[in-house]
Order: structure tokens, then C-alpha cells, then sequence
């Protein structure tokens, strides 16, 4: 099918399996391998679980929104596109640079990470060798064509769906005392009378880092322009979204909870330093399996990978959107001769690199404020979908049309997204609380953690002023499902 299309338009060529795999392994990665420990340790299995389940059920009704407005109007800009059709011009436009910036720099940070988990085996080796190669291997990945991104996406993917599901079969046979001794009761779980811990502050701490562990479930928005049958595909991988969470993060943290007390010093080691105390390899090890931490370094590894890989993809592909739609330099909206729109990942690549290359220089102070400046942006763009789907449901009805012709309709509307909104808000202001909780306001803890927030605002309303965009009338939105045109 793809050389068919013609050779100015992104190719079609991710199938059915590949959006299945995106939407499987989008949450799957750090945030669950081991983010969850320290979780635990913070707020207690029950204070985790709530967290999950409410970040989950909000990343559901986004998943949602984002796949009613995908399925009928599929795009690599995404939310991009949808920002400018449904909302205002200076809004996409800062949607689309927040979500570019976003993930240009978590490319930085996944080339740290994978350096830090090589040195698990090769702790004299040089970074600079090992963060060129895996730069190397995602571009490389990403230059080929959307389909070597989907098929590198969807072995990653496999690897990462395997291991948890041992770790849960392993876990429950742990927890009924068919595997490594006697049942374990729920005197972990309950430990100390409780399930919670921390109190309410600890809830938010938590309630953050759920948030951070599931971005990255939206590029299927992103994918969804490159999709052989967008109309059938994106719905599928959608549906998913709610019963993996479920799954992966709950059972996960019920599982950890019952083996292992949420006082252990272990669970609040588990970080990229400390691959060897992720919850997985302690669950792992008190099997018998002592072959767990390498085993886990490999799994870890291949999920930051994972995450760079899509990351490349999907800024790439916005970038290019962003071009086509005069909201970036030209340059940028050109394809080689496989569809891929090669100058916006040499750009994406690059600064990628250079954000990396900051970690070297002046105690990665540099390197920090970019990685907290982008931390932010994620639930940026979370709320852009919720902003998008409402006004576009809004004007979908507004301009005479059922919702019979919607090839996906999400439920709950306009309930789904609003809640949606308001869970990111609360995300959004609970980023930090401890800069204005305290006896004196951390003034520089609050710059660090929200400076992105007054400058996506400053994007939108520079543009807005610049160019003289407005709040687009509901019956003036553009609905068009045909394929943007080169301009």
C-alpha cells in the first residue's frame, strides 16, 4: 500500500499490530519498572494504587478524545492540527512547539538513562561511545520509514508486555505460596494497620509521578496519520488503553505491595541509579530467579530505547505538520524519497544531542532546567486534548452533523474530557507544592518546576499577537477530513 501514495505525503504504512503495539507500549517503561517502588514507599500500596487508578482513569477518557478526533480526522499534527482547526491558530501553535520541546528533550534524557544502565555491566566504559550509539540506532530506526519505527516499536513493545506478565504470574503464585515459601498474607499490604501512608502530600507526590509514567499513551494521535486504516486501527489500539493500565500498573502494585513492605529502604532506591532494587528484581530475587537483576537491566534498557525512539518519531512528524501548516520553517515540511520528513529529524536529533551534551558542563544545571521545563509539558498537552475534543465535539453538532457519522465516539461526553481537564490542573499545580508550603516560599523550586507553564503561555499569546489569531467560532471550525495539502 505504501508505494502507492505519492511521494510528497507521509507513507501509510503502519498496520494494525504496530498501533496495537504504540498503544500497549506507550505507558509501559520507567514509570512502571521503577518509578513504582518509590511510589509505594512513599504513599503505601493503597496510597499508590488510588493514584494509578486516578491518573488512569483520566489518561482513559483523553484516550478516549484523542480517538474520536483522530478516527475522524487522522493527522501527524495531531494536536497540532487540532489545536488550530478546533481552538485557535496561536493555540496549535503553542500545543505543537510544547509538544515538539517535549519531546526533543526527553530524547536527552532516555540517552542519560541508557548510559546509566550500561554501566550496570561496563561501569569504566565512556558515555559519549554509548550515547552516540544509541542516538545513532534511533535515527537510524526513524530514517528508514514509519514502518521501521512501527516494527522497532513493536518488538520493544513485546519484550516489555512479556516481562510484566511474568512478573505477575510469578508474583500471584508468591502471594498464594506456591512459589518461594509460605502465602504472604496482607501483612505487607496492610502494614501498620494500613494501606496509605504519608498523608495528603504524599498522595500528590505520587499522583505526579503516575502522571509522568503514562505519558507517552497520546502518540497514537500522532501515529494515527501514518495508519494504513486509521478508521478501524486507532479504535482498537484505544480500547486497550483502559484494561492495559488496569493490568500493568494495578496489578503491579498489588502484587508489589503484598510481597514487599512499603517500609523497605529498597523500594525508595528504585531509580535509574539503582537498577539493581528495581521492585521487579526484588519480587524477582525473593522467587529464587538470581538472574533477575540482569535480566531487568536488559528490560529497562530496551524500554528507554523505546521511549527515544518514540519520541524521535513523533516530534519529528509534528514538526513536519507544524511546516506544512506555515507554523515552522519551510525546510521542515520536506520528505525524502520514503516519506520521512528527514530535515525536521536531523533538527529533532540534534537537539536532542546538544540537550545531552549540557548533562557535561557546569553540573548539568543547564541539562536540569531543560529536563524540568519538559517535564511539565506533557500534561500540557494532555490538556490541549481535552480543550480540543470538547470544542471539537461542540462544533461537530454545531454545524448540523449526527454523531451516527463518527467512526468512533468517545463516551461520557462532555463529562470525560472535563474531568480530564480538571485532573490535569490539579496535576499541574501539584508539581511542586513543597516551593509554597513550607515557612518561606522556594521561589527557585517554583521557577524550576513551572517555568514551562508561563512559557507555553507566552508562545500562545506572542503568536496570537503577532498574527492576530482568534477564538475560531464553533461553526467556523474546519472539519475537513481531507489530507492537508502541501502549501
Amino acid at each position: 500500500m505504501s508505494n502507492k501514495t505519492p511521494a510528497n505525503t507521509l507513507r501509510k504504512s503502519l498496520k494494525a499490530r504496530h498501533m496495537t503495539m504504540i498503544a500497549l507500549g506507550g505507558s509501559i517503561g520507567t514509570g512502571l519498572f521503577l518509578a513504582s517502588g518509590s511510589a509505594i514507599a512513599t504513599s503505601g500500596p493503597g496510597g499508590a494504587i488510588l493514584a494509578y487508578a486516578t491518573i488512569g482513569l483520566m489518561v482513559y477518557f483523553l484516550m478516549t478524545s484523542l480517538g474520536e478526533m483522530a478516527t475522524y480526522m487522522p493527522d501527524s499534527g495531531s494536536f497540532s492540527t487540532y489545536g488550530s482547526r478546533f481552538v485557535s491558530p496561536a493555540f496549535g501553535f503553542a500545543v505543537g512547539w510544547n509538544f515538539w520541546y517535549n519531546w526533543a528533550i526527553t530524547i536527552a534524557a532516555e540517552l542519560s538513562a541508557a548510559t546509566v544502565i550500561i554501566k550496570y555491566w561496563l561501569p569504566d566504559s565512556p558515555s559519549f561511545l554509548w550515547s552516540f550509539l544509541f542516538l545513532a540506532l534511533m535515527f537510524g530506526l526513524n530514517v528508514l520509514s514509519a514502518k521501521g519505527y512501527g516494527e522497532s516499536e513493536y518488538w520493544f513493545s513485546i519484550i516489555k508486555i512479556i516481562t510484566v506478565i511474568v512478573f505477575l504470574v510469578v508474583g500471584v503464585l508468591m502471594i498464594f505460596g506456591i512459589l518461594g515459601g509460605e502465602p504472604v498474607g496482607f501483612s505487607n499490604f496492610n502494614l501498620g494497620g494500613s494501606s496509605f501512608h504519608g498523608g495528603f502530600f504524599a498522595f500528590i507526590g505520587v499522583f505526579m509521578a503516575a502522571g509522568f509514567s503514562f505519558q507517552g499513551t497520546e502518540l497514537i494521535g500522532v501515529a494515527a496519520g501514518e495508519s494504513e486504516n486509521p478508521r478501524k486501527n486507532v479504535p482498537r489500539a484505544i480500547r486497550q488503553v483502559f484494561w492495559r493500565i488496569l493490568i500493568f500498573y494495578i496489578f503491579s502494585i498489588i502484587v508489589i505491595g503484598f510481597l514487599i513492605p512499603y517500609t523497605s529502604p529498597n523500594l525508595l532506591k528504585s531509580d535509574l541509579n539503582n537498577i539493581g532494587v528495581s521492585p521487579f528484581t526484588l519480587v524477582f530475587q525473593k522467587a529464587g530467579l538470581a538472574f533477575a537483576a540482569s535480566v531487568m537491566n536488559a528490560v529497562i534498557l530496551s524500554s528507554v530505547l523505546s521511549a527515544g525512539n518514540s519520541g524521535m518519531y513523533s516530534s519529528t512528524r509534528v514538526l513536519y505538520a507544524m511546516a506544512k501548516d506555515g507554523m515552522a520553517p519551510k525546510i521542515f515540511g520536506k520528505l525524502n524519497s520514503r516519506g520521512v520528513p528527514v530535515n525536521a529529524l536531523l533538527l529533532t536529533t540534534m537537539v536532542g544531542m546538544l540537550a545531552f551534551l549540557s548533562s557535561f558542563f557546569g553540573d548539568g544545571i543547564v541539562y536540569n532546567w531543560l529536563l524540568n521545563a519538559s517535564g511539565m509539558c506533557g500534561f500540557i498537552n494532555w490538556l490541549g486534548i481535552a480543550i480540543c475534543h470538547y470544542r471539537f465535539r461542540r462544533a461537530f453538532i454545531a454545524q448540523g452533523h449526527s454523531l451516527d457519522e463518527l467512526p468512533y465516539r468517545a463516551k461520557w461526553f462532555p463529562f470525560g474530557p472535563i474531568l480530564a481537564f480538571i485532573l490535569c490542573m490539579i496535576a499541574i499545580f501539584g508539581q511542586n507544592t513543597a516551593a509554597f508550603t513550607g515557612s518561606s516560599i522556594d521561589w527557585y523550586g517554583m521557577l524550576v518546576s513551572y517555568i514551562s507553564v508561563p512559557l507555553f503561555i507566552v508562545i500562545w499569546l506572542g503568536y496570537k499577537w503577532t498574527k492576530g489569531s482568534k477564538l475560531i467560532p464553533l461553526e467556523q471550525c474546519d472539519l475537513t477530513t481531507s489530507e492537508r495539502h502541501n502549501r
